[in-house]
């Protein structure tokens, strides 16, 4: 194993952000979670005693013996800010003084690097030009991700945990952003990074980055396993396939929302509850796509003149 080799990876400027970005990301869940956990004990306390929450608060901070019930901007606020921006101006200095900007050569159209990568921003897209058709890896599901953005407040009917952490009041809301945010995007980073290497090859930690690696392997669409040849057949096969998706995972997730969160389910209208199924399916079908692409080779489940998916 050469760990040189990952050293050199996590040491280089490009990638200093994405090495800060893990460690980081752990401590500020944790501190999420500490402060979420910290509420759902009280919230508890207070619906076991009702006449402590007539009178009690409703958050476990800032409010403690002792303190100003009021917090004013001055100077508590703009004394947090102040000491945060000297903090931060620190790191940005000794940063631009240990670390040289990965600045290179003007671009050469006959000189292509190898691996040749985007920012560590955009890593997440080019990793997603491996499983999904380059318009749909880079438009549609781009958009798709900023309309569902966008529908968030639209579809989210639960009331509770505005202005608070707590995770008893929020398990579905918290856990579809970490698997959409932490599971999907940060993971295709750090696969970008520190796994894709020469001809954008699957390089494990610690293995040497071959340029003269070959991989000698047969991709093939989910059709071709069942013997289907005539591209009628395969687009008619897909549809089926991506509709049945649809539908089977529809129905589990009715079944979820009917057994274990009744509640929002009863607030959603059929509408509110068909836009979070499609995207919630959407999102999930992601890591399956990409798992029938490592694990099978599968390329493609849905072929046609147009598009594949």
């Amino acid at each position: 194993m050469d760990w040189r080799q990952l050293w050199e990876i996590c040491s280089a400027p490009d990638n200093v952000p994405i090495v800060a970005l893990i460690p980081l990301l752990a401590f500020y869940i944790y501190l999420a979670w500490k402060q979420a956990h910290a509420n759902d004990q009280l919230i508890a306390q207070l619906e076991a005693d009702p006449a402590l929450a007539k009178t009690h608060h409703r958050k476990t901070w800032p409010f403690k013996p002792g303190w100003q019930k009021e917090v004013h901007v001055w100077p508590f606020l703009l004394r947090i800010e102040f000491l945060g921006a000297i903090i931060v101006t620190i790191i940005l200095m000794i940063w631009s003084i240990t670390l040289n900007a990965p600045l290179e050569e003007p671009a050469n159209p006959n000189l292509t690097m190898n691996p040749a990568k985007a920012p560590w921003y955009f890593l997440g897209l080019q990793e997603m030009l491996v499983y999904f058709d380059p318009w749909i890896a880079g438009v549609v599901m781009p958009t798709m991700i900023i309309i569902g953005l966008m529908v968030i407040p639209y579809i989210d009917t639960n009331p509770l945990g505005s202005g608070y952490y707590t995770w008893r009041q929020r398990r579905f809301s918290i856990s579809t952003f970490l698997f959409g945010f932490v599971i999907l995007w940060v993971a295709m980073i750090i696969i970008g990074t520190f796994i894709r290497g020469p001809g954008w090859q699957w390089f494990w930690p610690g293995q040497t980055w071959d340029h003269n690696r070959l991989i000698y392997e047969v991709n093939r669409d989910l059709p071709d396993i069942f013997g289907i040849t005539s591209n009628l057949g395969k687009g008619i096969f897909g549809a089926i396939v991506v509709v049945g998706y649809y539908l089977i995972g529809g129905g589990l997730v009715y079944s979820l929302f009917r057994r274990r969160m009744a509640k929002d389910f009863q607030r959603m209208s059929l509408l509110q509850f068909f836009i979070m199924q499609f995207f919630l399916l959407t999102m999930v079908a992601l890591p399956i796509k990409m798992g029938l692409r490592l694990l099978w080779h599968i390329k493609y489940v849905w072929i046609t003149p147009w598009f594949n998916i």
